[in-house]
């Protein structure tokens, strides 16, 4: 939000007497959620109606952190709000997304009340930003069909108009975005190319008269685990979809190379697991939702399961 205020002419002075001067910004891995509604009700009073949108169609995935992460694994558009109901308490406690079809459409809620106008503000700017990293992920123009906003209209559309290029309802009963349901089905563009990577080696494979190893097939599906695990455990059925095998197959291709699906569920975790304090600075709690787990106390007692060690015991080692 600094950054945005002052590329559109505000200096760094102005923030110097904030609760949080600029200069002690990036020590920080938190600020209160009224000091940062606060700064929206005062970067929209300086630069005019539309500063919120303005903010998220400059947001880029890494600015999410951890949860920036998890969008980069995921197989489908949608599957970021699936994400971001995990992971989304690590990043902020003001608000949840859920998704909900009706027919040809998914309307994805962004549940919160609007108790004062900063808050209004920080909505807007994070359902513009919903726009911005949908492209992302996809690398294609996907647009929603409508957005809703539960507040009053600004004096100034201009900013909304070019962010979600679609009919912006006001004064309504939620915060939502509204998509295609097929659009929020399409393959984000990692998902295509790490998919079809393994899909196009099955076919040259299979087209010279071979077969997928056994040993090869379980190291493939342990890179989809990996991918899927943000999301929670991912089922058989949807590994077996991936790389284009129905689930008794794959059940029986992973039994020729000496391994059950349930086991390499296990390894997959462990190893994603033991990396990731090895390599990383992430908080238990991040690593725990890397590893498919919904809560951390779950996570502290498989990890001693497979280790003897607690996660924090294993770190220090």
């Amino acid at each position: 939000m600094l950054n945005c205020a002052i590329a559109e002419g505000m200096k760094r002075e102005d923030f110097m007497n904030l609760p949080a001067p600029i200069d002690t910004i990036d020590d920080l891995q938190a600020i209160p959620a009224d000091e940062f509604f606060s700064l929206h009700e005062f970067l929209d009073e300086k630069l005019g109606p539309g500063f919120g949108v303005r903010v998220g169609q400059q947001m880029k995935i890494e600015d999410y952190g951890v949860l920036g992460l998890s969008w980069r694994t995921c197989s489908w558009a949608g599957e970021i709000f699936e994400r971001s109901e995990r992971y989304f308490k690590l990043l902020s406690n003001t608000f949840m997304w859920q998704i909900k079809e009706e027919g040809n459409l998914s309307h994805v809620h962004l549940n919160r009340e609007a108790h004062r106008r900063g808050l209004e503000l920080s909505t807007e700017a994070s359902l513009s930003a919903t726009v911005v990293v949908l492209q992302a992920m996809t690398e294609k123009p996907i647009f929603p069909t409508q957005v809703a906003f539960k507040h009053d209209p600004p004096t100034d559309l201009s900013s909304y108009k070019e962010a979600f290029q679609c009919p912006i309802y006001f004064n309504q009963p939620h915060y939502s975005i509204t998509y295609k349901t097929s659009d929020l089905r399409t393959r984000t563009a990692k998902a295509d190319s790490s998919i079809n990577q393994f899909l196009v080696q099955r076919v040259e494979e299979e087209t010279n008269g071979l077969e997928v190893s056994g040993s090869k097939l379980a190291f493939d599906v342990e890179k989809l685990i990996t991918d899927a695990l943000p999301s929670g455990i991912p089922s058989i059925h949807y590994i077996a979809e991936q790389v284009g095998m129905s689930n008794r197959t794959l059940t029986r291709r992973l039994s020729d190379a000496g391994i059950s699906y349930r086991d390499l569920i296990k390894k997959t975790q462990e190893g994603v697991a033991t990396y990731l304090l090895k390599k990383s600075s992430r908080s238990i709690a991040e690593i725990a939702f890397e590893t498919g787990f919904s809560e951390q106390s779950a996570f502290n007692r498989a990890f001693k399961r497979w280790t003897g060690l607690s996660p924090v015991e294993f770190r220090k080692s």
